[in-house]
């Protein structure tokens, strides 16, 4: 079996990708729900009514989805340029220690400064220890031409063990009874509610507005020319004049910078301080999020919206009627699996020897 590049790929050939990516993921739902021994309509009906069926369950999946947006968008505009940032999760809680750095240290008040300024020190606070965190993997591609793959993955677990220090050390919030959590930010500085009487938060218009920011940088900037260049053939680019090099870092601090503002948001709209599981694995699925968009900056957010209902509906659905809410991992990873084979058969069709 052999692989063999289309002359071109029909519109249609494009249009039905993700219509047979998504037929894939349901028959491979459905068989493992008939597993479970679990009715199949039922399942699915459940499953949908926890993420969308009433006011509490859209907010819920909604705040869900906030931090999701932010790092969905942080790996695809790192994965534009074929910057493999794996290390979101790191710089999420770089973000989130930073902020709380800036807005709740100094004896428990923040600084002395106004809240609104306070509040955008917070976040350019957060986004530059997110983009920090990812500029040394990123220089040391560009320059010694070190896997970005590993380097990467690895600083996660050391900003784990520099925030578990941090939490036991000098930011630990002398209430929480010995528990490892850092000091709260002052109330100011916490995100308004979009709907009250929910957790939904401003951070999601945040998350919306800068997914649309993004998007008119890659689709009409010189900038984003050059990424999507870089992204395409690294050294054809080189040839063409492109700085590469500072592209590369233009990239890690957008990308780094938007996964530190996920923890930012996070803090600030849902927690009120950092603890060492405030993140359930969001920088890991932001990538998932950003392969299921196609790395489109819009796209991400629907991906990110789709993959926290999967979440929040299979917790009320497994209470329901006894579904493991593992079905919700498989989901996910089945579309993510179908969708990249898919694009792949639209462009290439199978040759059998």
């Amino acid at each position: 079996m052999r692989l063999e590049k289309r002359a071109r790929t029909s519109p249609l050939a494009y249009a039905a990708a993700p219509v047979g990516a998504v037929a894939f993921t349901l028959l491979v739902s459905t068989l493992l729900v008939l597993w479970a021994g679990a009715p199949v309509g039922q399942t699915y009906a459940l499953l949908a009514r926890g993420a969308f069926g009433s006011v509490f369950a859209l907010t819920e999946t909604l705040t869900r989805a906030t931090p999701l947006i932010l790092t969905g968008l942080a790996a695809a505009v790192a994965f534009r340029a074929r910057l493999f940032n794996i290390g979101a999760e790191g710089q999420l809680y770089a973000g989130a220690i930073a902020a709380v750095a800036v807005g709740g240290l100094h004896g428990g008040t923040g600084l002395e400064w106004p809240p609104a300024l306070l509040f955008a020190l917070m976040l350019l606070a957060a986004a530059l220890a997110g983009a920090a965190w990812l500029l040394g993997p990123a220089l040391m591609k560009a320059k010694l031409g070190v896997d970005e793959v590993v380097t990467t993955l690895l600083l996660n677990f050391v900003m784990l063990l520099l925030v578990s220090a941090l939490l036991d050390g000098p930011m630990k919030d002398p209430l929480a009874l010995g528990w490892p959590q850092s000091v709260a930010l002052q109330g100011d500085l916490e995100l308004s509610r979009l709907v009250p009487g929910t957790r939904l938060h401003t951070g999601l218009l945040i998350a919306m507005g800068l997914a649309v920011l993004l998007w008119a940088l890659l689709a009409s900037t010189v900038p984003g020319f050059r990424i999507r260049a870089a992204g395409a053939n690294a050294r054809a680019a080189a040839f063409a004049g492109v700085p590469v090099t500072r592209t590369v870092v233009l990239v890690a601090l957008l990308s780094g910078g938007l996964a530190g503002l996920a923890g930012a948001i996070e803090v600030a709209g849902r927690t009120g301080y950092v603890t060492l599981d405030m993140s359930p694995g969001y920088g890991y699925s932001g990538i998932v999020i950003a392969m299921l968009a196609g790395l489109h900056p819009l796209g991400v957010v629907a991906a990110g919206v789709f993959v926290a209902g999967v979440l929040v509906g299979a917790d009320s659905m497994s209470r329901a009627i006894g579904v493991p809410t593992y079905i919700a991992d498989v989901i996910v990873a089945a579309s993510l699996i179908a969708v990249l084979v898919a694009g792949l058969l639209a462009q290439y069709r199978v040759r059998w020897k």
